[in-house]
């Protein structure tokens, strides 16, 4: 099963699959960030928003936000937690705005649902042309080299008399530009099992290659994988939060030759 028709599937039971994450604390960090290293603007766009559980915590933050997703159903959930928000189905790898952002973030590595380099540059693209000045495109993202393939993450709750079984893990083949994410839920309901399974490809790439990727339009640094505490990379972790801070180009392009 696909990606898409995956979360479409699955949307009503999505914040329940996503229970365990601290969505106040990673809120609170990138705020920080861009307070830090930001131009103090509050225009917020969160590609691949989900059901908004960030946006409804950078709204509580300040922030005038708006939503991304290529699902429908996510972001109906999305607009009823944050009706002050407004939201689009679009891809984020070829989407424009309207007006110049101060912050674009992109959580739990979903920077990776750009299927393949080439998509990820038009992302990276995008997110620049779409920023004002100093804004920041801030996400999290994972160093292909550093996958354990027998790692996996597994939690259950119980809901409406139902329990689940989430189970999810990155995949690497070892070479070439595609990982996968690997999702496996079961809902039981006494004696019946309804199971749904996905192994999504996803751009791979290490952070060396990131950080190339990235630096003609910004100014990169990336931080560990830590939303309590800011720590620089120790340039051996395999997960890290990347903080993007857009370049002025015509600032670094050379002066035209003056004609004799």
């Amino acid at each position: 099963m696909s990606a898409a028709p995956l979360y479409t599937d699955l949307s009503g039971y999505y914040d329940l699959m996503c229970a365990d994450i601290d969505y106040h604390g990673q809120s609170s960090c990138i705020d920080r960030l861009h307070r830090i290293f930001g131009n103090g603007g509050r225009k917020h766009l969160d590609l691949a928003c989900g059901t908004g559980p960030h946006i409804r915590h950078f709204l509580d933050l300040g922030y005038d936000c708006a939503g991304l997703d290529i699902n429908q159903p996510m972001l109906d959930r999305a607009q009823a937690r944050c009706p002050e928000a407004s939201f689009s189905v679009d891809d984020m790898s070829q989407f424009s705005v309207a007006a110049p952002l101060d912050l674009i973030t992109c959580f739990l590595y979903s920077i990776h649902y750009n299927d393949g380099v080439a998509k990820l540059k038009e992302c990276i693209a995008s997110a620049y042309n779409a920023l004002a000045d100093d804004g920041v495109f801030c996400f999290n993202a994972v160093d292909k080299s550093k996958i354990d393939n027998r790692s996996s993450m597994r939690h259950r709750a119980d809901f409406e008399g139902s329990e689940f079984t989430f189970e999810s893990g990155w995949f690497y083949g070892g070479e070439g530009e595609k990982q996968a994410l690997r999702l496996h839920i079961e809902k039981r309901d006494g004696e019946q099992t309804q199971v749904w399974s996905d192994q999504h490809a996803m751009v791979a790439v290490d952070f060396l290659q990131l950080k190339t990727l990235l630096e003609p339009w910004f100014e990169v640094t990336i931080f560990e994988h830590d939303y309590q505490r800011l720590l620089p990379w120790d340039e051996q972790s395999g997960n890290a939060i990347f903080v993007c801070v857009k370049r002025d180009l015509a600032a670094l392009a050379p002066a035209n030759p003056v004609a004799a």
